[in-house]
């Protein structure tokens, strides 16, 4: 059943943070300040990887594909959220919307896929450190990524076809600062139930599945660090692996916010923080998590600064 008249609509009006008219100068300057830090942390763990050999190892394999995937994330939809905030005009092509909507939910199932693959790989590490080499080859972790891009640029694919057979009638008003698909399908005067399935069973399967996996992952670390004699050693397992929980909790929380709730396009503010949480914040934290708690990291990155240093005099 489908309602109103079938009038296409060309554009839709992000209105995101433009309730917040106070403190437009501010949200510019702070969300410029954490793309512009995600941005440059993400890439210098990018360059140190790629330029010591001995990082070329699965941690940072997977460690690379996480910063990539955190960039692009990010660079999806905070350019143009700022260039909204700053030039007040909140509109965004029709073609431009749907291709937002797939490369936030592309890179947002990689980011789901590569914790969980992170977690399966500390569990190797600790509770199998003997056949860590053995267990983890260069073809078992090409496979851990190449997988799982496979599924992240083909489920979105899916959606952004089905979106696209729908039709928009009058309303075009997202209360959201990006394309997120339970902004744009209660706007549509088609029937949604079929993309409201798809987004169900997926939130289900790409979604609750990695975590559980995570969850199931870590029990085994804890219950195998408890075992561990020294407190010395306890103290060094936890600490490699407390800055990815740290991670894992703010993503997972942040989805389960915004996908678990009732499909509404009145989004809330507690929705535009769950999705700065995992959007914006989460790509910054992840340089700085994983540099400043690991001195291999460390060591490579003030080579990599040391480099450039010489270059530039």
């Amino acid at each position: 059943m489908e309602k109103g008249n079938q009038s296409s609509v060309s554009e839709f009006i992000l209105l995101g943070f433009s309730n917040w008219s106070g403190q437009q100068a501010l949200l510019f300057a702070l969300f410029l300040c954490l793309y512009l830090t995600g941005l440059l942390g993400n890439l210098l763990i990018l360059l140190a990887i790629a330029s010591d050999h001995h990082l070329h190892t699965p941690m940072y394999f997977f460690l690379a594909n996480l910063s990539f995937v955190d960039l692009c994330l990010s660079s999806t939809t905070v350019p143009k959220m700022l260039l909204n905030i700053q030039t007040q005009t909140q509109s965004i092509s029709y073609p431009a919307c749907l291709t937002q909507m797939y490369f936030s939910i592309m890179f947002t199932n990689m980011d789901n896929f590569l914790l969980t693959v992170m977690a399966y790989d500390r569990y190797v590490a600790i509770c199998h450190p003997l056949h860590y080499s053995t267990i983890m080859t260069q073809r078992l972790c090409a496979s851990l990524v190449a997988v799982p891009w496979a599924i992240a640029i083909l489920n979105p694919l899916l959606h952004t076809l089905m979106m696209a057979h729908l039709h928009f009638c009058s309303d075009n008003v997202i209360y959201h600062f990006f394309c997120d698909i339970n902004s744009l399908l209660p706007l549509s005067c088609s029937d949604i139930s079929l993309n409201q399935l798809m987004v169900l069973a997926v939130v289900g399967l790409l979604f609750i599945v990695p975590s559980g996996c995570i969850l199931a992952s870590y029990t085994r670390i804890i219950s195998a660090v408890m075992k561990v004699p020294s407190a010395q050693g306890k103290f060094k397992a936890f600490s490699t692996c407390g800055s990815h929980l740290v991670l894992v909790i703010l993503f997972y929380g942040a989805i389960t916010k915004i996908y678990m709730t009732p499909i509404s396009n009145q989004s809330t503010e507690k929705d535009l923080v769950a999705s700065v949480i995992f959007i914006v914040v989460t790509p910054v934290l992840n340089p700085f998590i994983y540099s400043l708690r690991n001195n291999e990291l460390k060591g490579a990155l003030k080579k990599v600064l040391y480099q450039r240093k010489i270059f530039s005099h």
